[in-house]
């Protein structure tokens, strides 16, 4: 056992803010800590650390903290660097433990260093700047380094990736599944934590709770505990019901008084039953119907110029009625532009990039009886002296009382929380509140521009839940990986020079981009453009395709070699997966004859192997000119 609390309790201030929890980290665990705002998960993180300690008890036997001999804590300090003037070399080499310059260990450190320095986005003239002239964000990400570099037995890390982009925490991601010591971390990126914890405690009601696995597994595991305590304790009361009817029955009946007497001790013995935990997320279980469908196309782009004072980019697309779209892409290749159009805040530039010296025509257009529910940053800016169930109820009049504060408690605004004045909001209350009446207004098209940002991890599901519940169209921007998985049915990916649509999920794309077959994930992801034009083609009955004269002959001609070539991709796959599937069926067989035949050799059985490797071999540069064959489709 590397670290271990039992029966502990934390006071600050004369309040409790950890009762009688046990804790324990168990060789290079990398542990999440989970949990509303204020529950005491920072305090938890401090205890370790050794800047706090537990209250006196004389109950408890020991100190009740346990650790390993001369164990290494390291925490990341608010106060990164106490002299801004130091060159970030300098501030690096003076925690070098190496003293001589040239030192294996010496070597050794300054080569991690410059690893983690270029992974968390920084360039190698960088070192030789002062600290100070670095921002706030900056000088946390350095500090991390400094951290990283001492490698503790026991790295604490309060939300590492604040301040951090999406690469940057990709990276951050894969050094922490390598880390080669124990990790404990408080974090909102619940994205991040299922990529890197596998054991995840949860801090409620001043108790720890653990839970083996990810976030993901974490909260399944919660919910089937909370659906099983519900039964439990509705049993309990069936049963307490009964047996008082059958005592209040009998117990004036002399015959029966005995009978009585035994189900009241049988009642006591129960004792009281406590009533189940609830979850602090609120799940939409019906759909919400937008009032107005809307028409079939949403939204028709074609060379629409996307930008403010100039054209970032060009893109032709069609969205349809109940897609989910989330955009992916770095700072400024023009996705909040993108968004602004397509809410009318800002005009579509009416000429395309020039191609050869000739530009194309523009169009930009919203289907019929689109209406739109648009909200950025700035939407939750809102201030008002009301409580939050009048403003609500000022905006839908028509509601009752009791049906504004059922709505705004489906929102996480329940009981005090909804007679808070509107302006004693935090930023991301403001943000709930306001797309909570987007919500419930029912538009069919939302357009959201970093929806969750502020949230904590409790809004950001109850808001996951009711955009899934919702069966109108999403555009939406969000740098929240998991949110996006969780909403998301395809995504939009600006890379600067152009638009390209995948249409399975982030989940799926970051799957296949992961993989070192990587050609099947560049031809999935087919232009924004040649998806619109496939999409148009289809939305046409076949046996009319032929009458319209918007449907060149070379369209048509390309959807018929597209579909040719998906359906010799999909083939090949299929294929290949059945041949590796029976080489691995064929391994393990071999593997089992040999356990039992230890001398002995099985050539007939080698013999198959070699052949269904040529077989597979063979089976994977058919796919593989397959999936070319699809990409060059789709570029034309």
């Amino acid at each position: 056992m590397l670290y271990q609390i039992a029966d502990g309790t934390v006071s600050l201030g004369g309040t409790v803010i950890l009762s009688h929890i046990n804790f324990e980290i168990r060789g290079n665990e990398k542990i999440a800590v989970v949990g509303k705002n204020g529950a005491g998960k920072t305090t938890l993180l401090k205890l370790i650390a050794g800047e706090l300690e537990l209250d006196r008890d004389d109950r408890r036997q020991g100190t009740g903290i346990f650790k390993s001999f001369r164990v290494t804590v390291g925490m990341l300090k608010q106060q990164a660097f106490s002299d801004g003037s130091r060159t970030v070399e300098e501030e690096m080499v003076s925690c070098c433990p190496a003293g001589g310059s040239f030192e294996r260990e010496r070597f050794e450190y300054e080569r991690e260093f410059n690893r983690l320095f270029t992974g968390f986005g920084f360039v190698m003239d960088d070192r030789k700047k002062r600290l100070r002239e670095f921002s706030g964000g900056e000088q946390t990400k350095i500090a991390l380094i400094r951290l990283l570099l001492m490698k503790p037995d026991i790295l604490l890390l309060d939300e590492p990736t604040n301040h951090l982009d999406i690469p940057a925490a990709e990276w951050l991601e894969q050094y922490l599944k390598g880390y080669p010591h124990a990790v404990v971390m408080v974090s909102h990126d619940r994205f991040f934590l299922d990529r890197t914890v596998d054991v995840v405690y949860e801090v409620g009601r001043g108790k720890l709770s653990r839970f083996p696995g990810n976030y993901t597994e974490y909260r399944q595991e919660k919910l089937r505990r909370i659906a099983r305590q519900r039964k439990e304790y509705g049993r309990a009361k069936e049963e307490a019901a009964r047996l008082n009817r059958v005592i209040e029955r009998f117990k004036n009946k002399p015959s029966k008084a005995a009978f009585a007497r035994a189900k009241k001790k049988q009642l006591e013995r129960m004792g009281h039953v406590e009533p189940p935990e609830s979850d602090d997320v609120h799940l939409f279980a019906e759909a919400m119907e937008p009032l107005i469908p809307g028409s079939k196309w949403v939204l028709e782009a074609e060379h629409a110029g996307i930008g403010y004072d100039r054209t970032l980019l060009e893109v032709t697309l069609r969205v349809r009625r109940g897609q989910k779209i989330g955009i992916l892409g770095d700072n400024g290749v023009g996705k909040t532009a993108f968004l602004k159009t397509v809410a009318g805040l800002i005009p579509p530039r009416r000429k395309g990039k020039k191609e050869g010296g000739a530009s194309h025509e523009s169009r930009f257009s919203l289907g019929n009886h689109i209406t739109i529910g648009y909200f950025d940053q700035h939407s939750a800016e809102i201030e008002s002296e009301k409580s939050v169930a009048q403003h609500f109820h000022d905006l839908f009049p028509s509601m009752s009382e009791k049906e504004v504060r059922t709505t705004l408690g489906a929102y996480l605004f329940s009981g005090r929380e909804a007679s808070k004045r509107v302006s004693d909001l935090s930023g991301g209350e403001k943000a709930r509140l306001v797309l909570a009446e987007i919500l419930h207004s029912r538009p069919n098209f939302l357009v959201l521009d970093e929806p969750t940002n502020h949230m904590d991890i409790q809004a950001k599901e109850t808001l996951e839940s009711a955009f899934r519940a919702y069966t109108g169209t999403i555009l939406f921007v969000s740098h929240d990986r998991y949110f996006i998985c969780q909403v998301a049915d395809s995504v939009l990916i600006f890379d600067g020079h152009g638009v390209m649509y995948y249409p399975f999920g982030y989940a799926h794309y970051l799957e296949r981009a992961g993989r070192e077959d990587s050609e099947m994930s560049i031809a999935a992801q087919v232009s924004a453009e040649d998806a619109a034009l496939i999409a148009g083609i289809r939305a046409v009955p076949k046996a009319e395709r032929h009458r319209l004269k918007e449907i060149p002959e070379e369209e048509a001609y390309l959807d018929w070699k597209l579909r040719l070539a998906r359906e010799k991709l999909e083939a090949s796959g299929e294929r290949y997966g059945e041949l590796i599937r029976a080489r691995n069926r064929l391994w393990e067989e071999l593997w089992e004859w040999e356990a039992e035949h230890p001398a002995s050799e099985n050539g007939q059985g080698n013999e198959r192997l070699a052949q269904i490797n040529r077989e597979c071999e063979e089976s994977w540069e058919i796919w593989h000119e397959a999936c070319l064959g699809w990409y060059e489709n789709c570029k034309k």
